[in-house]
């Protein structure tokens, strides 16, 4: 915790505004963090003492104010003053009354206790309410303690009720680099049935997070692991047991090397500068890299011993990265890039001495619409990810790979045909089912290397036609 929990003004209005009729505390996942250094982002205000219609009189004046939550005691406001959006509630009763992530009935009650309020939130570190008037924080169920030691608990036996707690156990886990405790563990076990009740936007909505906002993402692989819900992503379970060479690979089997792999990603220099839909890409790249590796994989002689190999991985691989993507309900557009980096992970050691002018023109086209630069950044985690082996001459080619696609301005876009149906028409053809070949086989000797500029196509065009 540093210093006195940060409220914009807008928000400190609105609190002195409810104060007068009620008792607002500070809730959820801006405490949470807050207490853990970070800068909250959410600022969720829980107030108890009030009823629906009067928390809504004192906060209209603030701004526009969303009431469809009004069956849950939820008031959206949007303020006028800075155009941020504060979430206000009343305290609620919850009772599971159906399968899935909505089937309760929910009971707004101004006259619970904090303590009561608090136990229907999924974990204790998350149960933490603060008075925003005075600093006092109010914990009910140890969530302090529990954020010291890094562990996510349930709040109460209600966690069973809901079960994207456990996929929400998975992305907090590799967010705050948390371990989730054993008797949580147990609980989650027993739920593992109820996964088909989650709908697959929800299901993926946990994933992004975990996609766009983990420090350590192996914890949440091994959260759902310890928890026996590994076995609903059947592509990543299977890493598990699949055996690697030790001499290659000393830190264990594919499910081992993955979860370094996410983790290395993550502390490249590179990553904290990453936008969200590329912090996606590359994680879900890293994910499902060796994603080939089980069915591949085999004992062979190998200079002069047995060892174990995985010939074709990374094309066997790119079938089952769509799999997954799919089976997680991520967007479409995720499929063909990430199934590109995954296909080609291995680029780097199955390219010439140096890599040729021609043969990155052609990676970089094959990555579309990934880019080399993404490329790079997966066999750099890729390499990373074997504790405690160290290996320059990887990144030294790697190094060799980026120079080159820099120097042919093709680091971050794909080469596109200079020469285009307008070139033909203009040296006197008429549009036809020739047209299509005879791009195809311009742009084939544009990645060679035969032009690099129309005139030069156009003179490319000339001999080829013979005209």
């Amino acid at each position: 915790m540093t210093g006195e929990l940060p409220l914009p003004a807008d928000l400190r209005a609105m609190l002195d505004a409810v104060r007068r009729i009620g008792r607002p505390r500070l809730v959820g996942g801006g405490v949470r963090d807050w207490l853990l250094g970070i800068a909250p982002k959410d600022f969720d205000v829980e107030v108890a003492g009030v009823d629906f219609e009067a928390l809504h009189r004192s906060l209209a004046p603030f701004g526009a104010t969303d009431v469809v939550g009004r069956s849950f005691g939820v008031i959206k406001v949007r303020s006028r003053a800075s155009g941020e959006e504060y979430d206000f509630s009343l305290p609620r009763r919850e009772s599971k009354t159906g399968a899935g992530h909505r089937g309760f009935a929910v009971a707004p009650d101004p006259a619970l206790s904090e303590a009561e309020a608090a136990a229907r939130r999924d974990f204790t570190v998350n149960a933490i309410a603060v008075d925003p008037f005075t600093g006092e924080i109010r914990d009910p169920h140890g969530g302090q303690r529990d954020l010291q030691a890094r562990v996510l608990r349930h709040t109460s036996a209600a966690f069973v009720e809901d079960p994207l707690r456990v996929l929400r156990a998975m992305q907090l886990a590799a967010r705050f680099d948390f371990t989730l405790a054993p008797e949580t563990v147990a609980l989650c076990a027993t739920i593992t049935g109820t996964f088909r009740e989650l709908p697959v936007e929800r299901v993926w909505h946990e994933w992004e997070k975990w996609a766009e906002k983990s420090i350590r993402p192996g914890r949440g692989l091994a959260v759902l692991e310890a928890s026996g819900w590994l076995t609903h992503f059947p592509e990543v379970a299977i890493l598990r047991g699949t055996p690697q060479e030790p001499e290659w690979h000393p830190e264990g089997d594919v499910f081992a090397h993955t979860q370094h792999c996410l983790d290395a990603l993550v502390a490249l220099a590179d990553w904290p500068a990453c936008p969200p839909h590329r912090r996606r890409l590359l994680m879900f790249a890293v994910l499902a890299h060796d994603f080939g590796k089980p069915a591949t994989t085999q004992r062979v002689e190998k200079r002069g011993a047995l060892r174990w190999t995985s010939p074709g991985h990374e094309s066997a691989g790119g079938p089952l990265a769509e799999n997954f993507l799919r089976r997680i309900g991520a967007p479409l557009e995720l499929d063909a890039p990430v199934r590109a980096l995954v296909v080609h992970h291995l680029a780097h050691h199955h390219g010439q001495a140096q890599f040729s002018d021609s043969a990155v023109r052609r990676l970089a086209r094959r990555l579309a619409p990934a880019t080399i630069d993404d490329l790079a950044l997966v066999m750099r985690a890729d390499s990373n990810g074997r504790p405690p082996l160290a290996s320059p001459e990887t990144h030294a080619r790697i190094d060799e790979l980026i120079a080159k696609a820099h120097a042919l301005a093709l680091a971050d876009a794909a080469p596109k045909p200079i020469m285009l149906g307008r070139h033909l028409v203009a040296l006197g053809l008429s549009p036809g089912p020739e047209f299509k070949p005879t791009l195809d086989a311009a742009f084939e000797a544009q990645l060679d290397g035969a032009f690099s500029d129309e005139a030069g196509g156009t003179a490319w065009l000339r001999t080829r036609l013979g005209l």
